[in-house]
């Protein structure tokens, strides 16, 4: 049995057993995750969502989080007044390995759903913040405020 998974921004067909380098997901080493964005799913018969399979996922294990190889950038101005300059770059990614392809019944795993690092710090800023202390007001405001009120 093979599925079709999204996740950061792209595509994957995977089946049971493969490793796979993923854009860097929130979950440490060892971690079950699932993943719940199935756009198609096949074996006996062929199963494909609009947009995504009801009830399909994907479980996997993290493996470890790793960086990719360096990408260089190098901008050249030609002529007079020329400059030059490199610039690289390391893509952080996740590495796991595909456990198991569920068609129907992901709902009830209870497996945690595997959600990047950009929407785990959206969701951590969109949470309710903690209760507010205000600070004392400062004495020659307090002392002005009382002034004005009399």
């Amino acid at each position: 049995m093979f599925a079709v998974l999204k996740t950061g921004g792209k595509q994957y067909k995977v089946q049971a057993g493969d490793v796979l380098r993923v854009e860097k997901l929130d979950a440490v080493a060892g971690q079950k995750i699932q993943f719940n964005e199935i756009l198609m799913v096949g074996g006996e018969s062929l199963t494909i969502g609009v947009p995504f399979v009801a009830g399909a996922a994907v479980q996997a294990e993290v493996i470890d989080q790793i960086k990719g190889e360096k990408v260089i950038h190098f901008v050249k101005r030609r002529r007079k007044h020329s400059s030059q300059r490199t610039k690289g770059h390391r893509q952080h990614l996740t590495l796991v390995r595909v456990l198991d392809v569920l068609a129907t019944g992901a709902d009830a795993s209870g497996v945690a759903a595997a959600t990047g690092t950009a929407d785990a710090r959206r969701a951590a800023h969109n949470a309710a913040p903690a209760a507010v202390v205000e600070a004392p007001a400062k004495p020659k405001r307090a002392a002005k405020a009382a002034a004005a009120q009399e």
